[in-house]
């Protein structure tokens, strides 16, 4: 009955357990990390089956599945820099990011996706300098002898390489690829998906603002608005894929997962960061659409009758379903929600993600709600999830959350444990692993599920109030990133140039925000019992 949820979920969560799961949480790091350095360090990523190392993929260009990615460059090593930093392994950080110094160059004849090396390398490298050089040090003593912001340029001399991809196009929106020796490929694709052309703000815009050169922010910025003013008149949605020379939209799906995600994350984040009003007034009107089309189900989370609350995919001119599938990376989105204000909704969502990963294990890539079952079966590892769950326990201090992290850990210690490091699930169902460890894992799945146990981090106590980039990198949010010497050349018109307080920050179009979660719903379950029950009759748990 009700009480089973009650009994499994509710009341306190012991402080020994929780010590527990963070030293777990802890190992599972350093597995996969200390695999990595021993079986495929220089190389970019580990395959933890047949413990080796993999680079590109150079006898086959169009496997853009591994080459979009990997650009022979360390990317583990790289992407797992502050990781180090936020568990407070100050040796080994130091000895990485010295081996970074020492080994990596950008100087290579790789063609990788523009998204991916910035979000992967450029702001591992930024978050990386930005603890190294932070005075107060929080972390523990993460200095570096000598230290000449070696670092800084490395993320300098790789933006500069990316640059050309912002070049010859029509509309300002980058193409998709470059190469780092060559530019742009002749015959290049000039289509690109909406998230990683408008998902670059925040490392490029940290970039300018340490540098003291707008060029970055500059080009970032452009595409975003360049995308923006292509969103329909009609719903104010945007698109999955757009042609960059024509404007035309290719893909007109319009949902909150893979080819979308990350451009709404960033309007809002980029907002935290930086304090330019437009971009939280550009969330705003995106997330107003996001609820008057995309959102299904009942209007209230934990009241009412009706469906659980759910996002579809739509046509983004006439707001009509395209399909009943969902992909697992719209599980950022209950995340995104709790930094808005929206705890509420964000339960809901949550909790029907969580529902899923319950009856497999993992999260499926993606999940067909109306036949309940998966439509693309495998698991790369993913943080969404884990994510959303951290910044919802963050908010909420349900130790609901707690009990979800802890089952999370628990199956992927199970089912994607390898002989060295922890493989994808190439299905869900039959639990069969594939031989590849995304660099991600160690970056964003292992930190979320470590800071989620670990009530004591720096992250929650320093008194520094602290950001993820879409890729889990930890920046200060820091009065230094609120202050641009170019702010003319953004913005034309003088009523524009005004900073928005942190505290004017307000969820649109919805009652709720933070203060709605009293001090006595702490102990009870975030979604009352009856309504965990029908989401889990709704992915066929039950």
């Amino acid at each position: 009955g009700g009480d089973d949820y009650e009994a499994r979920y509710s009341g306190a969560f012991p402080p020994q357990l929780r010590a527990r799961l963070r030293d777990a949480a802890r190992r599972m790091f350093a597995f996969g990390y200390d695999s990595y350095m021993r079986h495929a360090f220089p190389r970019d990523e580990l395959d933890p089956l047949h413990c080796r190392g993999r680079g590109p993929d150079r006898r086959d260009p169009s496997n853009l599945n591994i080459n979009d990615v990997l650009g022979n460059y360390s990317l583990t090593l790289i992407d797992a820099l502050d990781t180090l930093a936020v568990m407070g392994n100050s040796s080994e950080f130091q000895k990485a990011v010295k081996l970074v110094i020492d080994t990596v160059s950008f100087d290579k004849d790789s063609t990788v996706q523009v998204f991916e090396a910035t979000i992967r390398v450029l702001g591992s490298l930024l978050s990386a300098h930005i603890i190294i050089t932070d005075t107060k040090q929080p972390f523990g003593d993460m200095t570096i002898k000598d230290y000449d912001n070696e670092l800084l340029h490395m993320a300098h001399d790789l933006a500069v390489r990316l640059l050309p991809a912002f070049e010859n196009t029509k509309t300002g929106i980058p193409y998709p690829r470059v190469n780092l020796k060559k530019g742009v490929p002749p015959n290049s694709n000039n289509e690109t998906c909406t998230a990683g052309a408008g998902s670059l703000l925040v490392e490029f815009g940290i970039l300018s603002r340490l540098l003291g050169d707008s060029t970055f922010e500059w080009v970032a910025r452009r595409a975003v608005k360049a995308l923006w003013s292509l969103r329909s008149n009609n719903t104010g949605l945007l698109g999955n894929v757009v042609n960059i020379q024509t404007g035309h939209w290719v893909g007109k799906q319009s949902g909150l997962g893979a080819g979308s995600d990350s451009f709404y994350e960033y309007l809002l984040k980029s907002y935290i960061l930086f304090g330019e009003r437009e971009d939280l007034e550009m969330f705003n009107d995106a997330y107003r659409s996001i609820q008057n089309h995309l959102r299904r189900g009942r209007e209230a989370c934990n009241e009412g009758e009706g469906d659980p609350p759910l996002y579809v995919n739509v046509n983004m001119f006439t707001g009509q379903l395209m399909n009943t599938w969902i992909d697992s990376l719209q599980a950022f989105f209950p995340g995104l929600q709790v930094l808005i204000g929206d705890v509420e909704d964000a339960i809901c969502l949550h909790a029907f993600y969580y529902a899923i990963w319950k009856r497999y294990g993992a999260l499926p890539e993606r999940y067909n709600w109306q036949l309940q079952a998966p439509d693309v079966p495998f698991y790369p590892l993913r943080p969404e999830l884990v994510e959303s769950t951290y910044l919802l326990y963050q908010a909420t201090k349900n130790p609901f959350y707690l009990h979800v992290g802890m089952d999370i850990l628990q199956s992927l210690e199970k089912y994607t444990k390898a002989k060295c490091g922890y493989a994808t699930l190439h299905h869900v169902v039959e639990k069969t692993k594939e031989d590849r460890m995304e660099s991600f894992f160690l970056s964003e799945t292992c930190k979320y599920l470590y800071l989620l146990f670990d009530e004591e981090n720096p992250v929650h106590k320093s008194g520094n109030k602290y950001m993820f980039t879409t890729e889990g990198h930890v920046v200060s949010v820091d009065k230094r990133f609120r202050d641009s010497l170019w702010r003319d050349t953004f913005l034309g018109e003088e009523d524009n140039t005004e900073k928005m307080k942190s505290n004017e920050l307000k969820a649109v179009n919805f009652s709720s925000n933070c203060n709605r979660v009293p001090d006595e719903r702490r102990y009870l379950l975030p979604l009352k019992s009856n309504y965990m029950r029908q989401i889990d009759r709704m992915v066929g748990l039950i």
